[in-house]
């Protein structure tokens, strides 16, 4: 096993490959507090959107291409939530979570899946512009949690078995998330009937009962290195391999510069509405929480 992983704002590659499975483990912590600091959300809304940035991390970190971009947005009706939507480029993060104080204050302290989302949809989206590639898949959001959600995705998009499983906890410093991906490899189903058709294959049952053991409490532990959280759960199988960790960290990719050049395009008569009564237009940025000042004169 490789030894220096770091235990905090990284994500880990891992692969199992006498059982055909591959697999991913993240952890974030100053990264994390720094997208949930610029929003001062309340703790069910930011303990969703850490579970939710870290999924992003995990499905971020499959992308091969080095300019690649993983979104994932969540549009729903009736719930708390209006709207989450958070992505992945080059091991920076950035999300947002648009709610009502309203139906949030009627709600239990431990909103459900359901009372947060009500009727909703969880659309992924994989940009990869070495190839020109765009791949979306939708599905609906149900079960008990967001990493139920994600399973249902590979599942119904992919069609491969997954199992993900996720954790956010704040402790006395501040936010720490966790997760871990697994998968079977479609490697391991040549020269045999397509392993979606028939869940029961022993090679993936075994990984699942094993990955599926992970506590919440490992996920956000950040005294414990990611490739030693590998270990426990797969310390028993004849080889597990760790691929090279990848650096998280927040990022958002707001530009002034680029702003006004946009907005310098519009008609004149045009930007005069968009004036406030200090006759400046101002840009917000979901993301980051800033609002950027710009003025044409």
């Amino acid at each position: 096993m490789t030894p220096d992983i770091t235990n905090l704002d990284s994500a880990l590659g891992v692969t199992v490959p006498a059982r055909h499975a591959r697999g991913r483990a993240a952890r974030i912590g100053p990264s994390l507090d720094a997208i949930l600091s610029a929003h001062n959300y309340p703790p069910p809304i930011e303990r969703m959107l850490a579970e939710a940035l870290v999924l992003t991390a995990l499905l971020g970190s499959l992308l091969k291409d080095p300019g690649g971009q993983l979104t994932l947005q969540a549009q729903t009706q009736g719930g708390v939530v209006d709207l989450l939507v958070c992505d992945y480029k080059g091991g920076e993060l950035r999300g947002y979570v648009r709610h009502d104080p309203v139906k949030l204050a009627d709600a239990a302290h431990a909103p459900t899946l359901k009372t947060l989302f009500g009727e909703g949809y969880l659309a992924i989206t994989f940009d990869q512009p070495a190839t020109d590639e765009r791949y979306q898949g939708i599905v609906p959001l149900e079960g008990e949690s967001l990493a139920v959600a994600a399973q249902s995705y590979f599942a119904q998009s992919e069609q491969i078995p997954s199992i993900v499983r996720l954790a956010a906890e704040k402790k006395a410093d501040g936010w720490v998330a966790g997760g871990i991906l697994f998968q079977h490899l479609p490697e391991g189903e040549e020269g045999r009937e397509r392993l979606h058709t028939r869940l029961d294959n022993p090679e993936w049952d075994h990984v699942a009962v094993l990955a599926g053991s992970v506590k919440a409490e490992e996920l956000t532990d950040e005294n414990l290195p990611l490739d030693g959280l590998v270990w426990r759960l797969f310390h028993e199988e004849e080889e597990v391999r760790v691929l090279a960790g990848a650096a998280l960290s927040r990022g958002c990719r707001c530009d002034p510069d680029y702003v006004r050049s946009v907005i310098a395009r519009f008609p004149e008569e045009e930007r005069e509405e968009m004036k406030d009564e200090e006759g400046v237009i101002r840009v917000n940025c979901e993301f980051c929480s800033t609002s950027f000042p710009l003025s044409f004169d």
